[in-house]
């Protein structure tokens, strides 16, 4: 089993920035990928990134490439979702999610372990 804990959500204005941070525990070293997903208000779950565990090659959501950087460190078990220049349609709850199934997935179902979700409001 694989737990993973989100953090640094919050409200922040438009053109701002936000750093979400997830935190594996458990079988980490048995994880392929993990990735932020979002999903806003009557939306489907969407994929935003995704970066190899064990790898340096990170993959994007073709209109978040540029504004979102996907990072980790091994050592301590944490991916990274670095946001900027923030836009309210880029309010949604992200998810931390991981998988040990596949490797550069991006469908949700391809994913079998979730975090709880961290909300992120872009308003002013």
């Amino acid at each position: 089993q694989v737990q993973l804990v989100e953090s640094g959500g919050g409200l922040v204005q438009p053109g701002g920035s936000l750093r979400l941070s997830c935190a594996a525990s458990g079988r980490a070293f048995g994880i392929n990928d993990m990735a932020w997903f979002r999903q806003a208000p009557g939306k489907e779950r969407e994929f935003v990134a995704a970066i190899p565990w064990s790898g340096t090659s990170p993959y994007y959501a073709d209109s978040l490439k540029g504004r979102f950087t996907i990072s980790k460190d091994n050592a301590k078990n944490i991916v990274y979702l670095q946001m900027i220049g923030l836009k309210p349609e880029d309010t949604a709850v992200y998810y931390c999610a991981a998988t040990n199934r596949y490797r550069y997935a991006r469908l949700p179902a391809l994913y079998n372990y979730w975090g709880q979700g961290t909300q992120v409001t872009v308003s002013s």
